[in-house]
């Protein structure tokens, strides 16, 4: 019958990390590495062996810190949340500004690794990352201080994450094939511009929209849409908020 330990799920963050390192390699480096690698070549250039190379060690060398590509991407994605900006004490006084500034955060981490977009939803234990764990915890006390009770900070903090992940992570595949083309943002939708008004003809709404979109910076319009999302999700909260303090009282 197999160990308990042999039926351990498969993450880098369930099994005990080695107490002794080879000296000349430490997972720290191999994970600093590995994002600089995946920030400029994208997520199909990671291999083991392409990273030992840069490390200029072999890829057992690597094996010896994580067992598998599948680990070392629990490690960069848990890497790049460390990079998020806490809000500070006079920031984070108010729920709402604080879970802004966490959200804005998290979407300007996403946009500066795209590749990120690629493998979330591939990630499936990331919460158990110790930066994520870090973050979802605060952002939980945030909505509990304020007055939601803990299970419902939690669907909050959910909720939130939902929202600026889905966005962010389109942003980032878009902001990628840009890459990939050589044209800029706004290069890209001038170009898009004859095709889509020609295809919204039949569609009054559709077809004003884009007549009102005409001419200004999509970077601008995408953080436009993306403070209208976040707005109404925490207008949403804050009714919720009101109901949750009534049926306490």
């Amino acid at each position: 019958m197999p160990s308990d330990e042999q039926q351990a799920i498969p993450s880098v963050w369930a099994r005990p990390r080695g107490r002794r390192e080879q000296p000349a390699l430490s997972r720290e480096q191999i994970v600093s590495e590995a994002v600089r690698l995946l920030d400029a070549e994208g997520i199909d250039a990671l291999s083991m062996r392409k990273l030992g190379t840069r490390l200029g060690a072999g890829a057992t060398s690597l094996y010896r810190h994580v067992a598998n590509k599948d680990e070392l991407i629990e490690l960069v994605v848990d890497e790049v949340y460390g990079e998020l900006d806490e809000p500070g004490a006079a920031q984070s006084s108010h729920w709402r500004k604080a879970t802004t500034l966490r959200a804005h955060s998290l979407r300007d981490m996403i946009l500066k690794h795209p590749w990120i977009a690629s493998v979330l939803g591939e990630v499936g234990v990331a919460h158990l990352g110790p930066n994520l764990m870090r973050l979802s915890d605060r952002m939980i006390e945030t909505f509990e201080t304020a007055g939601f009770p803990l299970k419902e900070s939690d669907h909050a903090v959910r909720t939130v994450f939902a929202y600026v992940t889905g966005m962010a992570t389109s942003e980032a595949a878009w902001l990628t094939m840009l890459a990939r083309s050589g044209q800029s943002e706004r290069e890209w939708v001038e170009r898009l511009w004859p095709a889509a008004e020609r295809a919204a003809q039949a569609y009054p709404r559709l077809r004003k929209g884009y007549a009102d979109q005409r001419g200004k910076d999509p970077s601008a319009t995408r953080d436009e849409n993306f403070v209208y999302g976040l707005e109404r999700i925490l207008d949403g909260l804050e009714v919720r908020l009101t109901h949750v303090g009534d049926a306490a009282g």
